[in-house]
């Protein structure tokens, strides 16, 4: 039952062997009640979907489509009756399959396919959306996002294309799983002793994911062990800790080694990369190709506040945190109160003797019902076992944390409320985080005015609830929002001439983001170097992905690839890794040295980018965020829809690049 119920193409990350029945034969009763025991743990919307696909049947969807209201399941309210068909006609659906052993349904062609959608997430999925999601609900073989050859080559011409990958993080790991795939040669050059980047360097009290695990994984490796819906730092690691093992990564990784330059060889198409180990040794690696994996939240970033350095007590930067650091009957100062401020401050409160966080300005925070919640064994079966459930459940994540947002974001000109809002389902979206925020504070006027931010929602980084609310009411917090004078050997130093004693100040302040690809130094065609094209803090890049006069040289997670509205970053990587794969295939079968992006191409997608963001909330008069550099323009954040960025990357516009 386990190996029928299985879905074909789905890889699990310690999956258990077991015995296929033959056809014909009765359900063995340990399956049955196991199968029995998802079903009734499982969200009823998504057996709904599978329901659908396996039998063809769309009377049920008809039935369930006004009881579900949004894409997750705490959007659903179907009666218990409809819940209870839903589980045994999957049931005997499933035992029939089982017994018959006849061929599971591909997934449906058509208006069928865009009813299933509509229904599973309670609103229209116009068609354009479709083709996006048919290829991550489909899991085809090859695989869409993969290298897909046109004239296979041989391994002999493939030795011949080195690639040198800079970082073993999320991206870097991926991009190196798809380069194994396509039998490209790759080394990865990695700066800490383990891979995982921002997964391995943060271990603060309370790190954590605030995308949904089963969505926040790579669209080829579903992970249906999960403990909790938003899992931790270490449980995070683990995943790509062992889909390195599972794709045999490891090998090619130069650990504890760190990238310093490297220079375009424009006679030889190759890349000179410097590389400097703990050692202080520097070894070279000839590559045709590199790809640069670090990311932009790899640097903390530290204030300038002055007297910094004479504090006396323990000082440290939550993406540089202590192993074994107590904290227990201590004074603690947490300077920021942002996605890592939010998660150490509740997590620390009830150990420490007192707890003042210093806020510069409030952030949006909403609640997630599931933030907390455990995964059930029931539903882990399911998504393991259950044919279809594990691709219909992330769609309805991909869905709920995507663009649906994105109309709440355009400025407009005819909206006017003070600055509080930027349009009308703007204003309606700070409505309801401003009725969760007073519910939470229980009447208190003066911890309201200090936590409701005075610019319009999605101006910054909106942030799940992690009890933070409930924590500022402890009697051993204090929020303070005055202004930093100093700091001394003692503690905080407040405008007003308070201070504020400290054992240990916690500096959650986010990262050097606009520094992107410091410190290494990037030289093109000609001499140029790609940081004097950028200068201090402007980056810019095709697709966030190529520099014109940087001939084979990609970055992941680039500028204007950050996602501040919806979606996940493994999905943004993934479109990137889909353009860099197919402008070295463009190399590769050609038997050309290199592709270089168009300076006219390349311009004409940075103006299209500005042009979008001058309207929309990053920019909104008086708001201050990292997203922009010090002349105003919106340096990291992806302005288009998902299925925008999508699109564009899943089709190779020859007339943007110039092969030589």
């Amino acid at each position: 039952m386990q190996e029928i119920l299985r879905e074909p193409g789905l890889h699990t990350l310690n999956p258990e062997p077991v015995a296929q029945h033959a056809t014909g034969r009765s359900l063995p009763t340990a399956d049955l009640q196991a199968l029995r025991s998802a079903l009734a743990e499982a969200d009823p919307a998504t057996l709904l979907l599978v329901l659908a696909q396996i039998t063809g049947d769309r009377a049920l969807l008809e039935e369930a489509r006004p009881y579900i209201t949004g894409p997750m399941n705490y959007h659903e309210a179907m009666p218990e009756s409809l819940r209870a068909k839903i589980r045994m006609q999957l049931e005997a659906a499933l035992v029939e399959h089982a017994r018959t052993g006849r061929a599971l349904p591909p997934l449906p062609e058509g208006d069928f396919l865009q009813q299933m959608l509509t229904t599973a997430v309670g609103e229209h999925v116009s068609a354009d959306y479709v083709a996006m999601m048919r290829e991550d609900l489909e899991a085809a073989e090859p695989d869409p996002r993969g290298l897909i050859w046109r004239r296979r080559p041989s391994a002999s011409v493939l030795e011949t294309f080195p690639v040198v990958i800079i970082g073993a993080g999320m991206s870097g790991v991926c991009a190196a799983i798809r380069l194994s795939q396509a039998g490209i040669p790759f080394t990865i050059i990695e700066k800490n002793p383990a891979v995982g980047g921002s997964w391995y360097e943060n271990f603060y009290p309370g790190c954590g994911v605030d995308t949904p695990n089963h969505f926040y994984s790579y669209s080829f490796e579903l992970n249906h062990e999960w403990s909790h819906f938003f899992a931790k730092r270490d449980e995070l690691w683990a995943y790509f800790e062992r889909a390195t093992e599972k794709y045999g990564i490891r090998q090619h990784i130069v650990f504890e080694t760190e990238v310093t330059s490297a220079v375009y060889d424009e006679a030889a198409s190759t890349w000179d990369v410097a590389a400097r180990d703990a050692g202080g040794r520097v070894r070279h690696l000839a590559a045709r190709a590199v790809i640069s994996a670090v990311g932009v939240l790899n640097r903390p970033k530290l204030p300038e506040i002055p007297g910094r350095e004479s504090f006396a007590g323990t000082a440290l930067h939550t993406a540089q945190w202590q192993e074994g650091l107590n904290l227990a009957g201590k004074r603690v100062v947490m300077i920021g109160t942002g996605a890592s401020g939010q998660q150490v401050g509740p997590t620390i409160a009830p150990d420490v003797a007192k707890l003042t966080i210093l806020q510069r300005s409030a952030h949006w925070v909403v609640p997630n019902p599931n933030y907390f919640a455990e995964v059930s064994e029931g539903m882990k079966w399911a998504l393991a076992h259950i044919p279809f459930f594990a691709r219909w459940y992330r769609f309805q994540l991909f869905w709920a944390f995507a663009d649906g947002l994105h109309a709440s974001l355009q400025v407009d000109p005819n909206w006017d409320d003070g600055g509080r809002s930027i349009n009308q389902v703007n204003a309606r979206h700070r409505h309801f985080m401003e009725r969760y925020l007073r519910s939470k504070l229980g009447g208190n006027e003066a911890l309201i005015a200090k936590c409701t931010p005075t610019y319009p929602p999605y101006g910054k980084r909106i942030l799940i609830d992690n009890n933070w609310f409930e924590m500022l009411q402890r009697p051993n917090v204090d929020l303070v929002t005055s202004r930093i004078a100093r700091i001394v050997s003692e503690g905080v130093v407040m405008d007003d001439g308070t201070l504020i004693e400290a054992d240990v100040i916690i500096y959650a302040t986010g990262f050097q983001a606009s520094k992107m690809l410091a410190p290494m130094r990037i030289t093109g065609v000609g001499g140029r170097d790609l940081h004097e094209i950028w200068g201090p803090n402007d980056a810019t890049a095709y697709q966030g992905t190529m520099v014109p006069g940087f001939p084979n040289f990609f970055t992941l997670m680039g500028p204007n690839t950050g996602l501040a509205h919806g979606g996940n970053v493994i999905f943004i990587t993934e479109c990137q890794l889909r353009l860099i794969l197919t402008c070295l295939r463009e190399v590769i079968e050609t038997g050309t040295g290199a592709i270089d992006v168009r300076q006219e191409a390349h311009d004409a997608y940075v103006a299209d980018v500005d042009h979008l963001h001058a309207n929309m909330v990053w920019t909104h008069k008086g708001l201050t965020n990292w997203y922009r550099n010090d002349d105003g323009r919106v340096f990291a954040l992806l302005p288009y829809r998902l299925v925008e960025y999508w699109k564009m990357t899943s089709s190779f516009k020859a007339g943007d690049f110039i092969l030589t």
